[in-house]
């Protein structure tokens, strides 16, 4: 059997949680993965799936791992572009309209699935790398937009803040987020907030 060094040097090549299959690729069978639970090397974490003993990924991670189709979203997006300092209750996974509801639980991480069409939910998407993991997140101009969208459902102080530092943003992209308001009918909106900052 490989060594335990070796196999945290593959669990950290993962973002420290891997799948059966691929400790399977690596030449763990059943019987030596449950081994390596019995010595307190490696824990399950949910079904199919499994971390270093006494360690907790990043939760960014767990989600892109365990939902590679998911992408972080709404007030879980502001957050990483520091839009906002409020650290949302759940974090805000944008996943297909069609998917499973019940798939979405994760141990003692809060997921919040919103169900889009592909139309719009395959606008604006970029990978961030966390902890050697791609992370799917909309770009900040997509997320702008998202909250221009939500303005009803998200909280006053949240929704001000985040246009005011979009509007500070060096990296904002206003041909991006007139094209993605364009998509999802929120251009009059933007007129209001953002286009008399501009």
């Amino acid at each position: 059997m490989i060594s335990k060094e070796k196999i945290k040097q593959y669990f950290n090549k993962n973002g420290g949680i891997m799948k059966t299959s691929e400790l399977n690729a690596i030449g763990l069978n059943y019987r030596q993965i449950q081994r390596l639970i019995d010595q307190q090397v490696i824990e399950k974490f949910r079904h199919g799936y499994y971390i270093l003993a006494n360690t907790f990924p990043k939760e960014e991670v767990i989600i892109a791992r365990v939902f590679p189709e998911a992408i972080i979203y709404l007030e879980s997006a502001l957050l990483y572009y520091n839009y906002s300092n409020r650290i949302p209750k759940f974090w805000q996974i944008a996943v297909d309209k069609h998917s499973n509801p019940k798939k979405y639980t994760i141990p003692n991480l809060n997921v919040k699935p919103y169900f889009i069409k592909d139309k719009y939910r395959k606008i604006g998407v970029k990978n961030i790398t966390i902890d050697n993991v791609k992370v799917p997140i909309y770009d900040r101009n997509k997320t702008i937009c998202d909250i221009l969208r939500y303005e009803k459902k998200i909280d006053n102080e949240v929704f001000t803040n985040a246009i005011k530092n979009y509007i500070k943003d060096d990296k904002k992209n206003i041909r991006y987020l007139m094209e993605y308001g364009d998509k999802l009918n929120v251009n009059n909106k933007i007129q209001k907030y953002i286009g008399v900052w501009l």
